[in-house]
């Protein structure tokens, strides 16, 4: 047990932010939108690291809550744009078909689509 300790404190330091999320991956905003241009309208959104990247706006993702036979998590969004912070409550949930994600969010469910990688198969 012993020299499991230091890995297990060292774990438990790890903020949550850091950990490979499952939505983690780069999503196209619209169907012809361009990949290449995050946070930006016409372009995609990015999520990575705990991080939500939108359009004019960047939110934190904490306090995840594993929806049951969803395959969906609500997060807590903190976040901050245009000057301005913010928290919301948002629901991301992978779209039976296809290579995208849904992300519930105030009343509105969007669908996007993963970006392709850079060889032309959808990123990972």
């Amino acid at each position: 047990m012993t020299g499991r300790s230091p890995v297990l404190a060292f774990l438990l330091m790890v903020p949550a932010a850091v950990q490979a999320l499952p939505w983690d991956g780069t999503y196209r905003l619209s169907q012809g939108a361009d990949c290449d241009r995050v946070g930006e309208e016409g372009g995609a959104l990015r999520i990575g690291g705990g991080v939500f990247e939108g359009v004019g706006a960047t939110c934190r993702m904490t306090e995840p809550v594993d929806v049951l036979d969803l395959d969906a998590t609500i997060y807590v969004l903190d976040c901050e744009g245009e000057g301005e912070t913010w928290t919301e409550r948002a629901m991301f949930m992978r779209a039976a078909e296809g290579d995208a994600i849904f992300v519930l969010w105030r009343g509105y469910a969007f669908r996007y689509e993963r970006c392709p990688g850079p060889d032309g198969a959808a990123a990972e």
